[in-house]
């Protein structure tokens, strides 16, 4: 029987194989060699032999598909991305001298929105550049236009805006544009969806509950010289120095999580790894843009070159070409009850923009897309 399609944003649909496999061995873990544990990982110590080793595997498995480089630590914390946008300043503003620490933002969207916030708390967080139109956040400003602030200890951006449907297709170039801070980006949703350039890259971090596994892992992939440089006030367990000495051990860690994120690499791998995933997820996307672009019913007002692959966001539009915004409006409403009657769940787009939105994370097949666009257009012909 063909389970109903989850376009959630997240906490977002998973592989069914890896749901199957984790179900088989909830009461049981059984190693690879075939050797049954006698217990559940949930139940296990995390110094334990059996967990270790879970642990050591999820972490090569994702050192391979994202080709992290020796030089860079990979590190499973909790807290969710939201809190690394705490913990992530509290560790790198500390990065340059001075009393009075800075870090520049470039803002695409609601979470670098409450990015440049949270790390106010800790210093100066500068505004870089922002793509905040009267349409909303629908762009992404020019690196060459952006104002990088001279003391700056880090540049953060969130590489894809899960809300508004935003992305980076390419990193910027820091050096090229004469800055020598690192970059910080907030991968959350299309961590493993694409290669990442580490040569760009000092800092990536996400949220685990879109593309890696269930909510409650965070993962934080950091440069090597970037460690130790925390500030006093920063908490033990969120000091990245530490966290990576102790392979992060320090505190007891989500151990389901890693666990659940370790079967979802093998996944992973068993689909041909991260450049067949890509090239799967440029289909889907593609698909669905096709398919609004075409419509003279749905909208996206996303700029072509910085649209999401990961989450679409689109609106049903009036007579007059009004994007219907309220969720209540009744062509959302009755388009909403058609896609769940159609077994295709989750699409309302977030509370703050309005509109649908389709999260087309790994896990979601390309014919789950194809059943999505089949019931768009059966939807406006009869609407």
């Amino acid at each position: 029987m063909q389970r109903p399609y989850n376009f959630s944003a997240g906490p977002a649909a998973m592989p069914a194989e890896v749901l199957e496999q984790a179900a088989a061995e909830m009461l049981n873990w059984i190693s690879p060699a075939g050797v049954a544990s006698g217990m559940g990982v949930m139940e296990m110590s995390h110094r334990g032999k059996a967990f270790i080793s879970i642990y050591e595997q999820a972490e090569a498995d994702l050192r391979e598909l994202l080709a992290v480089p020796s030089h860079f630590k990979i590190l499973f914390m909790q807290g969710g991305g939201l809190a690394e946008n705490a913990i992530v300043p509290m560790n790198l503003m500390g990065l340059r001298a001075g009393q009075n620490p800075a870090a520049s933002f470039v803002v695409t969207g609601s979470w670098s929105e409450k990015s440049v916030k949270e790390a106010g708390k800790y210093g100066r967080a500068m505004l870089a550049a922002s793509g905040k139109t009267d349409a909303g956040y629908t762009h992404i400003p020019a690196a060459s236009t952006w104002q990088i602030a001279p003391d700056a200890s880090y540049v953060h951006i969130c590489s894809n805006e899960t809300i508004h449907g935003v992305e980076f297709h390419t990193l910027p170039d820091l050096q090229a544009l004469g800055c020598d801070a690192p970059l910080v980006i907030d991968f959350s949703s299309h961590v493993a969806s694409r290669p990442v350039d580490w040569s760009k890259v000092g800092l990536a971090f996400g949220g685990a509950q879109k593309n890696l596994g269930p909510a409650g892992l965070t993962l934080v992939v950091v440069r090597e010289d970037l460690l130790g440089h925390a500030l006093p006030i920063c908490p033990s367990a969120f000091d990245y120095k530490l966290v990576a000495a102790n392979h992060s051990m320090y505190n007891t860690p989500p151990t389901y999580g890693i666990y659940m994120a370790g079967l979802v690499f093998q996944w992973l791998k068993r689909q041909g790894g991260i450049a067949a995933i890509e090239a799967r997820n440029i289909a889907k996307a593609q698909l669905l843009y096709d398919a609004i672009d075409r419509s003279s019913l749905y909208s996206n007002t996303v700029q072509a070159d910085c649209r999401s692959r990961m989450n679409i966001p689109f609106f049903l539009q009036d007579e007059h070409g009004q994007a219907l915004l309220d969720a209540e409006h009744p062509l959302n409403a009755a388009f909403l009850a058609g896609a769940q009657a159609a077994g295709l769940l989750q699409l309302k787009g977030h509370k703050s923009v309005g509109g649908m939105r389709a999260s087309l994370y790994n896990a979601i097949p390309l014919d789950g897309v194809q059943a999505l666009v089949a019931y768009m257009q059966e939807f406006e012909r009869t609407h």
